[in-house]
């Protein structure tokens, strides 16, 4: 099932470049493998998948130990400051820097490891109340507090859009964002790349990739339904 469904997953992602005359090398899956057992991963890895996201810190920290080391670890749920420690080094990017406070917890447990840490900024665009993230009309001077950082790098930012029946809903969205990236991208901030958007779920990924998503989350499109309920989802 998980073969014929990232079959699936990347035929969409290949249509969706070529109707946005996009270069589908620009664009990395991500399989969202939160509550999976790590025999669903190396399914998905003996198929070539190698960028997996997790929700829990627990989770990645177990998964990390116990699977193939060139696996790329994506943190891309909620992450509590007294958690950071825990995940540093553990991580390829953290997509979910959804505070100033949680930038600060990152840049003082990296610097104990003199490591620098990739990280996304959280952006809640439709701002959502049960959903964490800056404003837009706060990210960018929180772009620029961060950037001084010596221990943390932005690579750019991510966004979870609202749960849609017709993901052509979440296109405003997803268009709102990257015209912040391109803005950002323009200024040349020190110590921020801007080359990473992510952006677009299991529902509305074809879309996002239409508006310039460079990473795409896809979990129950790659693997089914997850075992637990009660959460987003992706």
């Amino acid at each position: 099932m998980i073969l014929e469904n990232l079959e699936e997953v990347n035929k969409r992602i290949l249509s969706a470049c070529e109707k946005a005359g996009r270069d589908p090398k620009e664009v990395t899956l991500i399989a969202v493998s939160k509550t999976k057992p790590a025999s669903m991963i190396e399914e998905a890895y003996g198929a070539g998948v190698r960028d997996f996201g997790e929700n829990k810190v627990q989770e990645l920290c177990e998964k990390h130990k116990e699977l193939p080391q060139d696996i790329k670890w994506h943190m891309i749920g909620h992450l509590q400051r007294n958690k950071v420690k825990q995940i540093i080094g553990k991580t390829v990017l953290i997509h979910s820097v959804d505070s100033l406070r949680l930038a600060e917890q990152i840049e003082e447990e990296a610097g104990k490891q003199d490591l620098i840490i990739d990280i996304l900024l959280e952006i809640n665009v439709a701002e959502e109340d049960s959903k964490f993230g800056f404003k837009l009309e706060e990210a960018e001077s929180a772009i620029l507090k961060i950037a001084t950082f010596p221990h943390v790098r932005i690579k750019g930012l991510m966004t979870i859009a609202p749960f849609v029946e017709n993901s052509e809903e979440n296109r405003s969205v997803f268009k709102k964002l990257r015209q912040f990236y391109v803005d950002m991208q323009r200024k040349n901030i020190d110590n921020v790349s801007m080359s990473l958007l992510s952006m677009g779920m299991t529902g509305d990924y074809e879309v996002a990739i239409e508006e310039g998503a460079t990473l795409v989350r896809v979990g129950t499109g790659i693997f089914g339904t997850r075992y637990k309920i009660g959460e987003n989802e992706v």
